[in-house]
């Protein structure tokens, strides 16, 4: 057995079923030998980005993984390897590289030297009977702390030559919990309930732990209102009376009121990262409490004035034990003041936006798609995410998640064109999930042959276009280029084009027939079909900010 089987075989172990791939690796053809499926994308980047939507929504429970050629290949990930990196990932990438003692020397390209700035922990294989090792260090990495990237390059040499080692040997590393200490469970406990204003934010870690309903539970015991971060949208279902929304550069009035007034915060499972993709809290003037499982995040942007750091499930679970346990038999009563004022800033931020999403405007307005959206797919069987740029402004306040990952919020750098390949990746993981896709003409252009890979793979799933032949978020930002030069202005028969890849393309140029296409998409997919909706839209402006 030489070092590439080796490794099919511990993946094998470690129950992958599938890797995403391009455009050539000895380990894609010894996985197919023991029935581990590749799927080859139409370029790496994509590729990575699959594995990273497998992973998005899987909770660390399922890991995908991503294979390449070295060199060109290697240089080709640095895009969708960064994206993970940002949004705390944990993807297993496996790049090939050069000879061993071609490695260093200009111009080759060496990944785990060059990938450490954007991966958790890059590792080559200098022996071949260290694989075995190699390989338990990088899924231990996978599965513990920091969610994130990891790296194992194998040169060439390297992958052909054969092992001593007994393959058998390895063992799975497993999961470790560590959960914040009884008096910092307390304290905090302590300052909830003195809190006169409080706030929850809600981050991604509320769903990589699997504790969205610990997280209702926690809400309904002591009427704390929720802010999701982009990232932790469908954390808590945007119906519940206590959710205040989502936010990124754009929010909802009620979110962005209570981050303002709130005296106390309670962050579970966030990074509290300054960002311009989310809102400005200024913990200056709050007492700010901050649990993450990562001890680099806390103190890094915000001071914690108590800190709980440890696994998000187990420090909800302890802080609903704590706070009964100071309330005995002493119940919180609901808060119907708290509930009425979110409901009259919903309906009021709801009623300023009501001409937008009620638009009948031609070409059609971005916000009216969006509302047709939400009319006419049921959350709880579908999954949706944004592309970069103004659809993900325009989206992230106004669709509404109700269950988990019901909603992929992603974007700390932010890649044009990664919602398609995220998407598959999406699919392949929840395979009985309408997943969709909303993104604008600019960012097609980067991916847009991956639905091909959708059709080839069969990975129904649907693209929305907002086709409006120009690059949506820079309305005024070279306005002489755009004049005399023709920047950022582009066309194309976007539906057209996914029917040469073997998808379903429909046009929609009025409002009658917007509904339609997305429950006709819905049908298609069911039947095994990879749609386009290539939509005529218009420019709006306008944004949800304060």
């Amino acid at each position: 057995m030489n070092v590439s089987e080796a490794i099919a075989a511990i993946l094998k172990k470690e129950n992958i079923d599938w890797i995403s791939c391009f455009p050539n690796n000895p380990l894609i053809e010894d996985l197919s030998k023991i029935g581990i499926r590749p799927i080859m994308f139409r370029h790496e980047r994509g590729a990575m980005m699959a594995a990273d939507g497998f992973s998005r929504t899987s909770d660390r429970e399922r890991i995908g993984v991503f294979s390449m050629q070295s060199q060109a290949g290697a240089e080709n990930s640095m895009g969708g390897i960064s994206q993970a990196y940002a949004d705390n990932i944990p993807v297993l990438i496996i790049p090939g590289a050069p000879p061993l003692n071609q490695m260093s020397i200009r111009p080759n390209f060496n990944a785990s030297m060059n990938y450490k700035g954007i991966v958790k922990n890059a590792e080559c294989i200098t022996q071949p009977d260290q694989v075995i090792d190699v390989m338990r260090r990088a899924f231990h990495n996978i599965k513990n702390g920091r969610p994130g990237p990891v790296v194992v390059e194998v040169p060439a040499d390297i992958s052909s030559s054969e092992i001593s080692i007994d393959i058998n040997s390895y063992k799975p590393p497993i999961k470790g919990y560590h959960a914040p200490s009884d008096s910092d469970i307390h304290k905090a406990a302590k300052k909830l309930l003195e809190a006169k204003n409080p706030l929850i934010i809600a981050g991604q870690g509320v769903l990589f732990s699997r504790s969205t309903q610990e997280l209702q539970k926690l809400v309904e015991l002591t009427n704390i209102p929720v802010y999701t971060t982009m990232p932790g949208k469908s954390s808590i279902s945007e119906n519940h009376p206590l959710s205040l929304g989502a936010g990124v550069q754009t929010t909802t009035l009620q979110a962005r009121t209570w981050i303002d007034e709130c005296d106390v915060v309670l962050a579970l499972g966030s990074s509290m990262t300054n960002t311009p993709y989310g809102q400005t809290i200024d913990t200056n003037s709050k007492f700010l409490i901050h649990n993450t499982d990562n001890y680099e995040d806390i103190n890094k942007d915000h001071y914690a004035d108590i800190i709980l750091n440890g696994d998000t499930k187990l420090t909800i679970e302890l802080l609903y034990e704590e706070i009964t346990d100071i309330l005995g038999t002493t119940k919180i009563n609901p808060d119907n003041t708290k509930i009425e004022k979110i409901s009259k800033l919903k309906n009021k931020w709801l009623n300023e936006w009501k001409t937008n999403l009620n638009s009948n405007e031609i070409p059609i307005n971005p916000y009216r798609v969006i509302n047709e959206i939400n009319k006419n797919i049921i959350p709880e069987k579908s999954i949706v995410t944004h592309d970069a740029g103004a659809p993900r402004d325009q989206i992230v306040p106004f669709f509404n998640s109700t269950v988990p990952h019901s909603y992929i919020g992603w974007g700390k750098t932010t890649h044009l064109g990664f919602s398609i390949p995220l998407m598959i990746g999406a699919k392949k993981a929840n395979p009985d999930k309408f997943c969709l896709n909303l993104m604008g003409d600019g960012a097609f252009g980067m991916s847009g042959l991956d639905i091909e890979t959708a059709v080839r793979a069969e990975l129904p799933i649907t693209t929305i276009i907002l086709n409006n032949g120009g690059m949506a978020t820079y309305p005024g930002g070279f306005p002489n280029a755009r004049k005399n030069f023709g920047v950022s202005y582009m066309k194309g028969n976007y539906a057209q084009i996914a029917e040469g890849m073997g998808a379903k393309g429909i046009i929609v140029r009025s409002i009658d027939e917007l509904g339609k296409a997305i429950k006709d998409a819905q049908i298609e997919n069911k039947n095994g079909n990879t749609v386009l909706i290539d939509i005529h839209t218009g420019y709006d402006d306008k944004r949800s900010k304060w």
